[in-house]
C-alpha cells in the first residue's frame, strides 16, 4: 500500500496540471448535473413496522388519499367575545376553503370544519386539515406562497390564523454557517503551518472535494430521494475530514522537505506514509457510515451512503489533488523559517516540542491520567442515563413560528392529543360482517384509558377496509402517548384475533413511536457490525490485538460522555440559551445512532494518525515509552490542529444554525463534543497512558494470526527499506556523485 501511494503521489506531483484539470472538470460536471437535476424528495418509510404497513394498506385500499402527501393544518381563532361559528366568521373560513384549491392544482382535500367536527366545544376555534397530492418538498413555491397569502388575507378580517403541518416546513439552508466554519479552519491552518500557501492549498483542495460531493448529492437527489438535510450533513462532514486529511499529508510533506528531500520525493514519501494513514482512517469512517444500512431505514441509509461518498471523495482528493497542489507550490509550501532550514534533518535528540513534553508528562503519571480521564468522562456521561428519544413535531418548534402557534392553539382549544391523532386501520377483507367488526374495534379503542375521542369507522368504496381516528389525551411526543399506542394496538389485536381480521395502528404519532423503537433495537447490532469490522481493520493496521481493543473502549467512553452532554443541553436545557435552543425535549431518535456511526469513524481517524507514528518508531527499534514520545513529537501538533478544525466546523453548525434547523443544530453539537472528548481526552491522554502501562504487550499479536493477516505496510516500513537500499546502491555506484534523488526514480 505504502509503495503504491508513494508512486501515486509522485505521479500526481509530476502530472499536476492534468490531475488538477481532472478534478476541476469533475467539479464543473457535477455542478452542471446539480443545476439541471430535479428537486430532492422527502419520503419517509420504516419498512417492517406496523405503522408503515398500515400506511401502505391505506394507500392501496383508499386510492387518491395521498398518505405520503404534504399536510397543512390551518387554525382559526375568533376575536375575544366572538364565535368562529358566527355568520361573518363562517363566511371568512368558507372563502379561504374555496381559495385553496383555486390557488394550486397540488391541493388535495379541504374538509369543511363545520361538518367534520373540527370546531372546538366553546366555538372559539376551528381548523382545516388540508392534504396535498405531493410531498412537502415537491410543493411549488407558488403553492406555498398561495397558502400563506390566503391565511394573511383571513387575518385582515380580525381572525387569528396560524398554519401547522409540513407544507410550510423550512428547508435547511447554508451559506453563512459554512463560511464561518471555513474561516475558522483557515485561521487554524495558518497558525499550524505558518504559511499562507500551505494553508490556502489545503483549504482549497478540501473545498473542491466538498463542492463535488454536494453537487453529486444534489444531482442524484431526485433519483435517490435524498432528504435536504443530507446536503448539509455532507458539507459538515466533508469540510471536517477534507481539511483534516489535507492537513495530515501537507504536514508530512513539509517534514520530509525539512529532512532534505526535494519536493517530489517529499510528497512521495508523505503519500506513502501519511497517505496510508489517511486511506485507512477514511476507510474506517466509510465502514461506520455504510454500516447505517443495517438499521433498514431508507432515509438513514441514504444519509449514511451520501456521507460515506463524501468521505471517499475527500480521501481521493487528499491522495491525488493535494500532491498535485504541492507540485504547484514547490518549496514555497514551507514558511520562510522552514525554507531556511529545509536541508537540516529533524533531530530526535534536540529540545522536545510541546507534544513530546506532554507525552513525557503522561508517561510519568499513567495511572493518574487514566483515572482522571475515565472519571471525568464518566461524570459528563451521567445525564445519558436519562436519555429520552422521539421524533420532533410542531410542539418542538420555536414559539415564534406559525407552526408552533398553530400547535398551541389546537392544544388549548381541543386538547394536546388533537395534534397527533392515531389512525386505526381495520382490514375486514374476507369478514362476513365488516360493519359490525369495525364497530367492535372502535368500541374497544374507545375503552382504552387516555383515549378522549374516537370517530365512527370510515369505509372505502369496496367496503373491505375501515379507518378509525382515535385522539390521545396527551401531546404526541409524550411517554404517555407512546404507551397509549401500544395499548390501542393490544385492544385492536384482541378484536382482530376473535374475528379473523387485521387491525393496524398508524398516524404520525405511531410512526414516530415505531421509529424510535427501531432505532433502539438496531443500536446493539449496528455497534457489533461496525466495531467488529473496524476492529479487524485496525488489527491489520497496527498488527496488534490490544490496540484495537483499547481504541474501541476509548470510543465508547467518548460517545457516552457526548450523549450525556447532548441530554444536558437539548433535553434538560443546560446552556440552551447560549446555543439558541428554544425548545427542549426528547432527543431526535436517529441522532444517537447516526452520531455513533460518524464519531466512531472520526475517532478511529485520530487513533490511526497518532498511533501509526508510535508504531513506526517502535518497529524501528525504539523502546515502547520512547516510541510514544516520538509519536507525539511528530504528530501531536497535527492531530491537535485537525481536532480543533473538526470541532470548530461542527460547533459552528451547532451555534449558528437557525432555530428551526433543530436536527442540524443537534447533530453539529453532538459531533463537536464527541470529537472534543475523543481527541483531547481519549486519544491525547488515555491512549498514551494505557500504552505506557502495557509496554511491549501493546504490540502483541499471536504468530498464527500474524501469518494469516496480510501486511498493509501503513507505516511505510518496507517502502523506507526499499528507498534506503536503492539510495545505498546509488551512493556506492559509478553515479554516486549525481543527484541522490535520481536513485529514487527506480522505485
Amino acid at each position: 500500500m505504502a509503495t503504491f501511494l508513494y508512486k501515486l503521489g509522485r505521479l500526481a506531483f509530476r502530472r499536476r496540471i492534468y490531475v488538477a484539470l481532472m478534478w476541476v472538470v469533475l467539479l464543473v460536471l457535477s455542478g452542471v448535473g446539480a443545476a439541471s437535476a430535479s428537486s430532492a424528495g422527502s419520503s419517509f418509510a420504516i419498512p417492517g413496522t406496523e405503522a408503515q404497513k398500515a400506511f401502505d394498506l391505506i394507500d392501496e385500499r383508499f386510492p387518491g388519499s395521498s398518505v405520503d402527501g404534504a399536510t397543512a393544518r390551518i387554525v382559526f381563532e375568533a376575536p375575544k367575545g366572538e364565535k368562529i361559528t358566527s355568520p361573518e366568521n363562517r363566511a371568512t373560513v368558507k372563502k379561504l376553503m374555496d381559495a385553496l384549491p383555486a390557488g394550486s392544482d397540488q391541493v388535495g382535500q379541504v374538509p369543511d370544519p363545520y361538518t367534520s367536527n373540527a370546531v372546538s366545544a366553546d366555538g372559539s376555534t376551528a381548523y382545516i386539515p388540508v392534504s396535498y397530492k405531493v410531498t412537502s418538498l415537491e410543493l411549488t413555491d407558488d403553492t406555498v406562497t398561495s397558502l400563506k397569502d390566503i391565511a394573511a388575507d383571513a387575518r385582515d378580517t380580525g381572525l387569528t390564523v396560524e398554519i401547522g403541518g409540513d407544507a410550510i416546513q423550512t428547508v435547511p439552508g447554508g451559506g453563512v454557517t459554512e463560511s464561518i466554519g471555513i474561516g475558522l479552519a483557515a485561521i487554524v491552518l495558518v497558525i499550524t503551518f505558518g504559511s499562507m500557501i500551505a494553508a490556502g492549498l489545503s483549504l482549497l483542495t478540501a473545498l473542491i472535494g466538498v463542492g463535488i460531493s454536494v453537487s453529486v448529492i444534489a444531482a442524484l437527489a431526485g433519483v435517490m430521494d435524498f432528504d435536504p438535510t443530507t446536503s448539509v450533513l455532507a458539507i459538515m462532514i466533508g469540510l471536517a475530514v477534507g481539511i483534516d486529511y489535507a492537513l495530515i499529508i501537507v504536514s508530512r510533506h513539509r517534514a520530509e522537505m525539512a529532512n532534505g528531500h526535494d519536493p517530489e520525493e517529499a510528497i512521495g514519501r508523505a503519500a506513502g506514509t501519511a497517505g496510508s494513514a489517511v486511506f485507512f482512517a477514511g476507510l474506517t469512517v466509510v465502514i461506520a457510515l455504510v454500516g447505517l444500512s443495517v438499521v433498514n431505514i431508507p432515509m438513514l441509509t441514504k444519509m449514511g451512503l451520501a456521507a460515506a461518498g463524501t468521505v471517499t471523495i475527500a480521501v481521493l482528493v487528499a491522495l491525488t489533488l493535494v500532491p498535485a497542489a504541492m507540485g504547484f507550490a514547490g518549496r514555497r509550501v514551507l514558511s520562510e523559517k522552514g525554507r531556511a532550514k529545509q536541508l537540516e534533518r529533524l533531530s530526535t535528540t534536540g529540545k522536545p516540542n510541546m507534544g513530546a513534553r506532554w507525552a513525557q508528562f503522561v508517561l510519568r503519571r499513567p495511572v493518574a491520567v487514566v483515572l482522571v480521564g475515565i472519571v471525568g468522562l464518566g461524570v459528563v456521561a451521567v445525564p445519558a442515563a436519562s436519555l429520552e428519544m422521539g421524533l420532533p413535531d410542531n410542539g418542538s418548534q420555536p414559539t415564534s413560528t406559525t407552526q408552533r402557534k398553530a400547535y398551541d392553539m389546537i392544544s388549548d382549544a381541543f386538547g394536546p392529543g388533537f395534534n397527533g391523532p392515531l389512525v386505526v386501520v381495520v382490514d375486514t377483507k374476507g369478514s362476513d360482517n365488516a360493519q359490525q367488526t369495525a364497530g367492535q374495534v372502535a368500541d374497544a379503542v374507545k375503552n382504552v384509558k387516555d383515549v378522549v375521542a374516537v370517530t365512527p369507522p370510515l369505509f372505502n368504496e369496496s367496503g373491505d377496509t375501515a379507518m378509525i381516528t382515535a385522539v390521545p389525551k396527551d401531546r404526541p411526543s409524550s411517554i404517555e402517548t407512546e404507551d397509549l399506542v401500544h395499548a390501542v394496538r393490544d385492544a385492536g389485536g384482541k378484536v382482530a384475533a376473535d374475528n379473523d381480521v387485521r387491525v393496524l395502528v398508524t398516524g404520525q404519532t405511531a410512526l414516530n413511536t415505531d421509529f424510535s423503537e427501531k432505532m433502539n433495537d438496531a443500536l446493539v447490532p449496528y455497534l457489533a457490525v461496525v466495531v467488529g469490522l473496524a476492529f479487524l481493520l485496525l488489527m491489520l493496521i497496527f498488527r496488534s490485538v490490544l490496540v484495537p481493543l483499547k481504541a474501541a473502549f476509548g470510543f465508547l467512553l467518548s460517545i457516552v460522555a457526548a450523549l450525556g452532554a447532548v441530554v444536558a443541553v437539548f433535553q434538560w436545557g443546560w446552556l440552551a440559551d447560549v446555543l439558541g435552543v428554544e425548545q427542549t425535549g426528547p432527543i431526535m431518535s436517529m441522532v444517537p445512532i447516526f452520531m455513533v456511526g460518524t464519531v466512531f469513524g472520526l475517532a478511529m481517524d485520530y487513533e490511526v494518525f497518532l498511533v501509526t507514528r508510535m508504531r513506526e518508531a517502535y518497529i524501528h527499534g525504539e523502546q515502547p515509552q520512547q516510541a510514544i514520545v516520538s509519536g507525539f513529537r511528530h504528530s501531536a501538533r497535527v492531530v491537535t490542529a485537525a481536532a480543533v478544525i473538526m470541532t470548530a466546523v461542527f460547533a459552528v453548525f451547532a451555534v449558528f444554525s437557525g432555530s428551526t434547523q433543530a436536527m442540524i443544530k443537534l447533530i453539529g453539537f453532538s459531533l463537536a463534543v464527541s470529537v472534543l472528548f475523543d481527541a483531547f481526552v481519549v486519544r491525547m491522554a488515555i491512549v498514551p497512558a494505557v500504552l505506557a502501562l502495557l509496554g511491549d504487550k501493546a504490540w502483541w499479536l499471536p504468530r498464527w494470526l500474524d501469518r494469516m493477516l496480510p501486511h498493509v505496510d501503513v507505516e511505510g516500513e518496507r517502502l523506507r527499506a526499499t528507498l534506503d537500499r536503492d539510495a545505498h546502491h546509488s551512493d556506492s555506484g559509478p553515479d554516486a556523485g549525481q543527484d541522490w534523488n535520481r536513485g529514487m526514480a527506480q522505485v
